[in-house]
Parts: C-alpha cells; sequence; structure tokens
C-alpha cells in the first residue's frame, strides 16, 4: 500500500465528498496519508481529521504564505499540538518566492522559528520551498540536527544530494508525470531510492492525465508508476521502498 506524504484533505475541495473518498483509498492502493497543515486552523482541521480516522496522520506548521501569524503565542499552540499522538512533522514551513510582493524577512524569520519548534518538538520538518533555494538551504543549514522532506521539490538534482547528504528526503508530486519535468526526472534519477518519497498535494498538482484537474491521493498509483519507468524497477518495489522510506520519515 503506498503512503501520501502530503494531502490537504481539509481544503473546501473535499468538502461534497470528503468522507466517502477517504474511506474509498484503501481500494485505490493507498494505505497512509499525511494531511499536511499551512496555518493554526488548518492544523487544528488537520488533527481532527487524523482523530477521525486511523490511517491519516497530520502535522502542524504556518505555510509562508502565513509566515505573520507566527508570533510566541502561535508557537506555544504548536508545541501543545506536536504532542498529540498522530502529529508526525512540524509544517508546511519554509520559503516561497514565487509570487510578487512577498516579506523576504517575515518569511525567513517565521521559518527559522519554526525549525526552532521542531527541534523543541523533537519532530521532522515538512519544507516548502519555491524560487528560495539559497535562502532555504542557508535556514536548514543554521539546524544540522533538523530534517525532514523538502516537498513537492523543485530544486536542481545537485541541491537534492546535497540535502540527502544531510539526512533529508525528497518528495515528488504528479509534476513527476508531467512532459516538461526534466529536472524533476533527474533528481529523481540521481538520488538514492531510499531518501525519496511519493505526494500528491491534493488538491493540488495532479498527475499525467488529470493535470488541471483536483488531486486526490487516489492517483498516487500514477507517480509510483513513473518513478518504476525512471528508475527500471516493478512499481511493487517502489511502492515498498517509498512506504517504507516514509514510514521512517514520520517514524510511523
Amino acid at each position: 500500500m503506498l503512503f501520501d506524504t502530503h494531502a490537504h484533505l481539509n481544503d473546501s475541495a473535499f468538502d461534497e465528498d470528503r468522507d466517502g473518498l477517504i474511506t474509498g483509498l484503501a481500494e485505490k492502493g493507498v494505505g497512509l496519508v499525511m494531511n499536511a497543515g499551512c496555518d493554526l486552523e488548518s492544523s487544528k482541521e488537520c488533527i481532527a481529521l487524523a482523530e477521525k480516522y486511523p490511517f491519516l496522520y497530520a502535522s502542524v506548521g504556518s505555510h509562508p504564505d502565513s509566515a505573520d501569524e507566527i508570533c510566541d503565542e502561535v508557537l506555544e499552540k504548536y508545541l501543545q499540538m506536536s504532542r498529540h499522538p498522530k502529529v508526525k512533522a512540524i509544517g508546511e514551513i519554509g520559503l516561497d518566492y514565487y509570487y510578487e510582493n512577498f516579506d523576504k524577512g517575515t518569511q525567513i524569520r517565521a521559518f527559522e522559528m519554526q525549525m526552532e519548534l521542531a527541534r523543541q518538538a523533537d519532530l521532522p520538518v515538512i519544507v516548502h520551498e519555491r524560487d528560495a533555494h539559497g535562502d532555504g538551504m542557508n535556514v536548514v543549514g543554521k539546524f544540522p540536527e533538523i530534517s525532514g522532506v523538502f516537498h513537492c521539490y523543485s530544486g536542481s538534482a545537485e541541491m537534492a544530494q546535497q540535502l540527502v547528504s544531510k539526512g533529508w528526503y525528497i518528495g515528488f508530486t504528479g509534476v513527476l508525470t508531467f512532459k516538461n519535468a526534466r529536472k524533476a526526472v533527474e533528481t529523481a534519477e540521481s538520488i538514492p531510492l531510499e531518501r525519496i518519497v511519493l505526494e500528491t498535494d491534493c488538491p493540488y498538482m495532479s498527475p499525467e492525465p488529470f493535470r488541471g484537474k483536483r488531486n486526490d491521493p487516489g492517483r498516487l498509483p500514477y507517480m509510483a508508476q513513473k518513478l518504476a519507468e525512471i528508475r527500471g524497477l516493478p512499481v511493487e518495489e517502489i511502492i515498498r521502498i517509498t512506504t517504507e522510506n516514509a514510514k521512517r520519515l514520520y517514524r510511523i
């Protein structure tokens, strides 16, 4: 059974069919899901879903788009939430310089404060990093004892190799199946298979042939099949290895 290492099943895109979709995942070959928080409110929602379904887990943290909410009070709430038995990571946290008018200073401050939170909570982190490769590497370099996963990885193969050498995992989404996904394929070819995990990032990042449509964990087999093609291995082996990797990453 596959492990979707990054989903947002609490998203409003699933309001009409959430329960039926989640209960039907086993039939589609998905046995475990990490539901990732993006801010304080969604982190609470992720815990509530994880309490409802035994095969769902949760992470808590503030995405760079919500970096301005990070303060001592919110960090203390995250620390308390991190003690919940279904919470297995701090995230998604990080940097996103893609859109105009981003506040670099606020994002870096929030990222560093939440890396420190992960150290206090003794949990791995889920890092969102887009168009901020240099600053992202600088921040994680300040916390050598903390590792986790760079989810929806968009950096170079060389950067991935650096991360892997420091104990990090690399997460691949449906982007791996895109015809123009040269960098993602190059990275998936070059790093140790034991450091690769698969994710949907649903409701975003649907794989081919569903690109542009709502994604869900039931489409994770498309990523597994693509990775099997890239690495020249049976898909059953890819499923086994990436699931073991994900369990190791999240200490499950």
